[in-house]
């Protein structure tokens, strides 16, 4: 292959492979980064271990819950830096690896924000540690309170990993590395309290705040700032750097509206998580931006948020999604973000290998069902 063609591996990283499940096909880029990862979090394992018990469990299950998962970050971190002619491949995979513990770290936190104590169907970091609490006869709210604790350690103990991984490489461009997971991070945080403030009703969830939000606490670590560290580490000109970024977010947004749309109507079979959360928590879409401008949503609008939201009454929300068409506002949407984000990979001055491969995943972005 040449080192202007982008792996072919990428066009996996959103397919639909639900974690733990086997994957014979697994590129030889995905086998080096989950080695720098299994190394990683054993020594850290090892480490912990001789601060006591419940340190090293705290490592193991955190180790747990970054396993799995589709490793779009790393591979959207070797695809820039391959296709852009770099050849520290053993630092890509580092840097790559990176990515994919900061990923662990936020949706740690993420689950402790929004008090969730299963992921993908079984129980996260918290809900695991929560449930030994409870055998070993705690009282339910002091094992609730031990989970979130739980969870929120490990998510900063990942945080400082990402660092640390970084710290690994000999590349020139180390401090530039970490100034952009460090940007990541800082916009990731604005989205996020942003997302929790919507949610809550303390900030005002109009469309264009919404997809700020969007940006930050989605399109950023998981696109724009992947894309951006390949390319810094192959040695790109800053143009190709900004291009890359700006091509990220525009991805970033399309990953996140169709995840919009599958948070709600999706298999739960497929998406690894319940298709009510969304209703249940009172998420601010753009999907609920647009359906709160029309009375059939009106009609039902107290039930959006409810806790204990029965099923008949999710299939009423659903109803009235389709009914006031806020489902086909946000289809149209979609589609107007899928051809701004191709005009903008064809505008950019990028490998043609590395151009058909965004636009690939572009079209997995609109096209995934999980």
């Amino acid at each position: 292959m040449s080192t202007h063609e982008a792996p072919a591996s990428t066009r996996e990283a959103l397919s639909a492979t639900p974690a733990g499940s086997a994957d014979t096909h697994r590129a030889p880029v995905e086998h080096l980064v989950d080695a720098v990862i299994e190394d990683y979090f054993a020594s850290r394992i090892a480490r912990a271990q001789a601060l006591g018990e419940h340190a090293g469990l705290l490592w193991q299950r955190a180790a747990a819950s970054a396993r799995g998962g589709k490793r779009l970050r790393p591979r959207l971190v070797v695809l820039a830096h391959d296709a852009l002619g770099g050849r520290d491949h053993a630092s890509a995979a580092v840097v790559a690896a990176a990515f994919e513990v900061l990923h662990s770290a936020l949706l740690l936190h993420d689950d402790v924000l929004d008090g969730d104590l299963v992921r993908r169907g079984r129980p996260n970091l918290a809900g695991e540690f929560a449930g030994s609490a409870i055998e070993a006869g705690a009282r339910p709210v002091n094992a609730t309170a031990w989970g979130a604790a739980s969870g929120l350690l490990a998510g900063d103990l990942l945080l400082s990993g990402v660092h640390a991984l970084i710290a690994r490489i000999d590349s020139p461009a180390r401090a530039q590395l970490n100034e952009i997971v460090d940007d990541a991070v800082f916009l990731t945080a604005a989205g996020e309290h942003a997302d929790v403030g919507f949610a809550l009703g303390v900030m005002p969830a109009e469309s264009g705040a919404i997809r700020r939000m969007m940006e930050q606490k989605t399109a950023t670590y998981s696109f724009a700032a992947p894309l951006r560290a390949g390319a810094v580490l192959a040695g790109a000109d800053p143009a190709t750097a900004d291009d890359l970024w700006r091509i990220g977010t525009g991805l970033g947004v399309l990953y996140q509206l169709r995840d919009d749309v599958l948070g709600v109507f999706g298999a739960e079979e497929r998406t690894g998580k319940s298709a009510t959360g969304d209703l249940r928590e009172g998420k601010r879409t753009l999907l609920i931006a647009f359906a709160e401008r029309e009375d059939v949503w009106r009609e039902v609008a107290h039930l959006f948020g409810v806790r204990s939201l029965a099923p008949q009454d999710a299939e009423r929300l659903r109803a009235a999604l389709v009914e006031c068409g806020a489902v086909a506002a946000v289809e149209a949407l979609i589609a107007e973000q899928l051809s701004h984000v191709e005009r903008d990979i064809d505008g950019a001055g990028l490998p043609e290998g590395l151009r058909r491969e965004l636009r690939e995943i572009a079209g997995m972005c609109v096209e995934r069902d999980a």
